[in-house]
């Protein structure tokens, strides 16, 4: 069979690991990558660190150059060339040479999209004013890190808390600058619940991030001498020597809907399972793909590196004629915020509602290792699973240390189908450095077995406040932590009898009347239930995670 000519549009991790991967399965394929920046495959994930002087060599960046796609792997990469139309029928596309304007026309038998995402760049007034940012590549790197050191700038207003936003705060922060938040949301970190991202919004004032939630910005102007005011809705004004939106990014899919190329309901590019867009000769993968979301079964856009990557995998295997399939994603992600750690895996509990799932959900506060040993930190871990089987969902995580070793774990289990009863069985190493006997991922399948089983009734901090805003008859809340650890963080409208001095106490229990147990962890108040439950205590429920469930409700104790 004579040679294929296959055309890559976008390099990165998804371009790149589909050129890769495809000369390692056909070495007589010619294989073209035309990127649109000035490098083909470099760390994008790595740029806000190299701003904060994290990673202090630029080039170290750089994963792969063209040349060494050129001389390792007979690929040719033509950097600063922009794809710029499609002609399925001819089988071509028109490039334009970014610098000089020429365009060329090229002929393919396969084409490849991966054209990535563009960050979002609301239309607000003064917004392609100097100094306005986003960070995408290493250009845009390299203009940030010129502005910064020839304005020698000591503000920086950061508007957005994803992924880019957090780091950006991280990294600007440890290059000494002042930094505010803006966040059209009440919350940081979308993709998490709520409860989940309080520590993460504490770490930040903590830090002396300026941190403003449910603050969109309305625009920009300019200010005193080389200086930005970013504009609020709430006419809140704030000074800044640079800007950067981190809002978000969307998928670039126009050259695929100029070609007539299927959309999906996210706006991503439609795909099947081998990445074949509606035109079997073109392959899109990446930012730009809409895949399935393997727990909700519904249409996603993940723009993440991993998936990205096995992708590319993906289709290369299928332009070399093998049969492989991309099994979805589950949205496994981590970020660092200065001394804290935030991740998930699967669907959150918002995701689940909104696609109509039943779940249930338990939460425990468990060591990174073992307690006795020097320098333990707890971290928060919040199990969402179905439940009739115990069915893994989706697990998210909060903490110091230990938190995405525990994510990774629980990724692996959803991904094969496991159950909570499976991580009750998990066998994990184990030593005083690093775990414990029963690792936090050991801990949560207990709870949510324990209560699969019967054993204990859970309730959450959540509907103790909902049933206060709704009027509805409330139950006793009995606090059976020490009567010092009680009496120093109380909770109002509880109850405290400590658990040692339960069994000779029982006689001031209601046994008529709705009892919600808490202590400070959730496992004294477990230890309680059982001791009520078989002294005929009937109607008893365990809430959650404690008083440091409660502590993580947006809004504190007092919900």
């Amino acid at each position: 069979m004579p040679a294929r000519r296959v055309l890559i549009v976008g390099g990165v991790a998804g371009g790149a690991s589909c050129a890769a991967r495809l000369r390692r399965m056909d070495e007589h394929a010619e294989i073209f990558i035309f990127e649109r920046s000035g490098h083909v495959s470099f760390a994008n994930c790595g740029l806000p660190y190299y701003l904060g002087g994290v990673i202090t060599q630029r080039n170290r960046l750089l994963v792969a150059t063209p040349e060494r796609f050129r001389d390792a792997m007979n690929i040719e990469v033509r950097t600063r060339h922009e794809v710029c139309a499609i002609d399925r029928a001819a089988k071509t596309i028109e490039v334009k040479h970014v610098e000089t304007g020429h365009v060329s026309t090229e002929r393919y038998d396969v084409l490849v999209l991966a054209p990535g995402a563009a960050p979002i760049r609301p239309a607000l007034p003064g917004i392609d004013l100097p100094g306005v940012f986003t960070l995408r590549n290493l250009e845009d790197t390299d203009a940030i890190q010129r502005w910064i050191e020839r304005q020698e700038a000591e503000r920086a207003v950061v508007v957005g808390g994803g992924y880019i936003g957090l780091e950006m705060i991280e990294n600007l922060s440890r290059r000494g600058l002042e930094v505010t938040l803006l966040e059209a949301a009440g919350q940081a970190m979308a993709p998490f619940d709520p409860e989940m991202v309080t520590p993460v919004h504490e770490e930040l004032r903590r830090q002396g991030v300026d941190l403003h939630l449910n603050m969109p910005a309305a625009g920009f102007e300019p200010g005193p001498g080389d200086t930005l005011t970013v504009l609020t809705r709430g006419s809140e004004r704030f000074s800044a020597d640079l800007v950067v939106l981190a809002a978000g990014v969307r998928p670039e899919v126009e050259l695929a809907r100029a070609a007539g190329i299927e959309l999906g309901a996210t706006g991503g590019i439609r795909v099947d399972e081998q990445m074949r867009t509606s035109d079997p000769s073109i392959f899109a993968l990446g930012d730009a793909a809409e895949v399935r979301d393997v727990v909700t079964g519904r249409p996603a856009l993940v723009p993440l590196a991993g998936p990205a990557s096995r992708q590319g995998r993906v289709a290369a295997d299928v332009i070399a004629g093998r049969d492989a399939r991309f099994r979805g994603v589950q949205g496994t992600a981590v970020v660092g915020v200065f001394d804290l750690t935030l991740a998930m895996t699967g669907a959150s509990e918002k995701a689940l509602r909104g696609a109509g799932i039943a779940y249930a959900k338990s939460y425990n506060h468990a060591y990174d290792h073992a307690g006795y040993y020097p320098g333990p930190h707890r971290m928060t871990l919040k199990l969402l699973f179905a439940p009739e089987s115990g069915r893994l969902l989706g697990a998210q995580a909060v903490g110091k240390a230990g938190v995405d070793k525990r994510i990774d774990v629980l990724a692996m289990a959803i991904q094969m189908g496991g159950t909570v009863f499976d991580l009750e069985e998990a066998e994990l190493c184990y030593a005083p450095q690093y775990g414990s006997a029963k690792d936090p991922v050991n801990l949560a399948g207990f709870v949510a077995g324990n209560t699969l089983r019967g054993d204990v009734a859970t309730v959450f901090w959540d509907d103790w406040a909902d049933r206060q805003r709704n009027g509805e008859p409330g139950p006793l809340v009995l606090d059976v932590r020490p009567a010092g650890m009680a009496a120093a963080a109380p909770v109002p409208g509880t109850v405290n009898i400590p658990l040692g001095e339960l069994r000779i106490r029982l006689g001031e229990l209601p046994r008529d009347r709705e009892i919600w147990v808490h202590c400070a962890l959730g496992q004294t108040s477990y230890y309680a239930i059982r001791v009520l439950r078989q002294h005929g205590f009937e109607n008893v429920h365990n809430l959650s995670g404690g008083v440091a469930s409660l502590n993580m409700l947006p809004g504190g104790p007092e919900g």
